[in-house]
């Protein structure tokens, strides 16, 4: 992330219209270029999201010895090099503000030959890593952490064998780094979760020929496949839709927005299922997709919406869409509850926290939870300042809130809004919405 901090004024709206497609989804594409470093055999990817996160990732294999190119924006051409045909990098591998790269990375590591240490920013540093490590080291794994956080080195030439690992909290970042680890294992290797978190991992595995088996909430993996080049147009971020169907959705009357080709993964859309709630009508047109991932153009439009009552395996499939959930709930009639969040208190910031301190600077009245948020919907105010707090997701669900508020707000660190959905700015202002720079 570029040291330059930027400060946005984001405006109350006039009505929003355009057609256009999102960013790629970050999470398929993190996968995407470091599942296609461990093929055999050359992986085209289209949408590859051009975010902070992703670039840090492919970075960190072109380290390792892959030959990645960039023929043109959104796509990237990865040379694989086969499960045993990495290099050892010759400095410490810089995950920047990825967690996914840094925890899926380190299950993928755990079953080389060399040693590596895995470092990143102010932000990713504070980060819990004993969440992957303790389950690794169960399949042999040498790893370790620094005082449970990064740095992370993880030892290499150490054998993997297959075993079961039992998981108390349902994590799709957990379970990937298992999975991973499982394909350099002798034998089986199966990860159970209390709910089933997103599945991106298993449906791109299986894309590659990996044997892939689902039982309920447990998969398994079985060690040392063949993994074969596969090409892939990445489906937009369901994450990154899901601010700009927000600011439809509370933008004046004579609003629509129409987003193609976005995911529609049903173990991550949970925030779909959260607007039903909030009596939200979307227009929802499923379109054909060669890929592994279901894509659907999505349609919105303004309306009123009322207080909703958010828990369970419903939260769990939209936990990156929380901050933007509670904005809703903000401007909803009545009372919106939002419980089982509580994986929200260790991402980029506590997310948790963050969304409450935020929504009462705007003069929402707000009850934070310990895994969640009691919010009574109304109108907010604005005419203050929000702090990102190095978060791309608050920078984004609060920059949305302004376009609803009375008075304009500040957004402070919004270039943390890069992280996931570079340009989130330019396209607010190309679809009539009031957003500038800070002189």
């Amino acid at each position: 992330m570029s040291e330059r901090r930027v400060d946005w004024i984001s405006s109350p709206a006039g009505p929003l219209r355009g057609e256009l497609r999102v960013p790629g989804d970050k999470s398929i594409s993190h996968r995407a270029v470091m599942f296609a470093s461990l093929a055999d055999g050359v992986s085209r990817i289209t949408g590859f999201l051009e975010g902070e996160d992703t670039r840090a990732t492919a970075r960190a294999f072109v380290e390792m010895g892959v030959r990645i190119e960039a023929p043109g924006a959104s796509e990237r051409i990865v040379h694989g090099v086969g499960l045993h045909g990495l290099r050892a990098p010759v400095a410490p591998v810089d995950c920047g503000n990825a967690g996914t790269g840094m925890r899926l990375l380190a299950g993928l590591l755990a079953g080389q030959q060399f040693d590596s240490t895995l470092i990143g920013d102010e932000s990713l540093s504070r980060r819990p890593m004993e969440r992957v490590a303790k389950p690794l080291r169960q399949l042999g794994a040498v790893i370790e952490t620094t005082a449970g956080k990064p740095p992370v080195t993880v030892r290499g030439g150490h054998p993997l064998k297959g075993g079961a690992v039992v998981s108390e909290i349902a994590s799709a970042q957990v379970k990937s780094a298992v999975l991973l680890a499982g394909l350099f294992a002798d034998g089986e290797t199966s990860f159970t979760e209390p709910a089933r978190s997103r599945d991106h991992t298993e449906r791109m595995l299986r894309l590659m020929g990996a044997e892939v088996i689902q039982r309920g909430n447990t998969v398994a993996v079985r060690g040392r496949p063949a993994l074969r080049g596969f090409a892939l147009d990445v489906p937009g971020d369901l994450s990154s839709a899901a601010f700009l169907i927000a600011a439809a959705l509370v933008a004046p009357e004579g609003t629509t927005l129409s987003l193609d080709h976005v995911g529609v993964n049903p173990t991550r859309a949970g925030f779909l299922d959260a607007l039903a709630l909030f009596g939200a009508r979307l227009k929802l047109e499923l379109a054909q997709s060669p890929g592994p991932e279901p894509v659907a153009k999505l349609t919105v439009s303004s309306q009123k919406l009322r207080g909703a009552q958010l828990d369970g395996e419903l939260v769990l499939r939209a936990i990156d869409e929380v901050p933007i959930l509670a904005v809703l709930g903000a401007l909803a009639e009545g009372e919106t509850v939002i419980r089982g969040a509580q994986e929200l208190r260790v991402k980029e910031s506590d997310r948790i926290a963050q969304t409450a301190f935020g929504l009462r600077a705007m003069g929402a009245k707000v009850e934070e939870l310990p895994d969640g948020l009691r919010i009574q919907g109304g109108r907010l105010r604005g005419g203050t300042a929000i702090d990102s707090a190095m978060d791309h997701r608050i920078a984004l669900a609060f920059s949305v809130a302004a376009l609803a508020a009375r008075e304009a707000i500040i957004i402070s660190g919004a270039e943390w809004a890069d992280v996931s959905f570079p340009g989130f700015y330019a396209l607010l202002r190309r679809l009539g919405a009031e957003v500038e720079i800070v002189p």
